[in-house]
């Protein structure tokens, strides 16, 4: 089974960049010097910032369906940067590096099933979890933090 995996758009934060930092923190966002590489994955670019890099520290509604599955986290977002598209069956280095969970949703968004994998792992479980018809689609998150990495949808 081919999948595809989707990054976020940049429209969706691009005025965020401008705001001062009194401005961030009444809606709850933060910028974030990069001190580590890995450590700041960016969920448009789906790649890790580089180190001294300011980002975006922002809590995304990345599940807005209307079911008790409805979620937020924060999640990293770098200015600048294409919003990443990767191949069919491809897995961004930013996420197969990192231990996953991985939430499977049906066409209701309610979901069916979850799992734990370790990232090198992941290309196999999506196409193992997209053979079941009834996986609509698949949140991945990176299972330490908590955070939304990304969407994935069949191809």
């Amino acid at each position: 089974m081919t999948f595809q995996i989707h990054a976020l758009d940049p429209a969706s934060f691009a005025g965020f960049f401008a705001l001062t930092d009194t401005e961030l923190a009444r809606q709850n966002m933060r910028k974030v010097t990069v001190a580590a590489k890995p450590g700041t994955p960016c969920r448009v670019s789906l790649a890790d910032a580089e180190v001294g890099e300011t980002v975006l520290l922002i809590n995304h509604t990345h599940q807005t369906a209307h079911t008790p599955y409805k979620a937020s986290h924060a999640i990293f977002v770098r200015q600048g940067v294409a919003q990443a598209r990767p191949a069919v069956d491809e897995v961004p280095l930013a996420i197969g590096s990192r231990l996953l969970s991985i939430r499977l949703f049906d066409r209701d968004d309610m979901m069916v099933d979850a799992d734990v994998v370790d990232g090198v792992a992941v290309a196999l479980a999506i196409g193992r979890a997209f053979d079941d018809p009834a996986v609509a689609y698949i949140h991945l998150h990176h299972a330490k933090q908590g955070c939304f990495a990304a969407e994935v949808r069949r191809a």
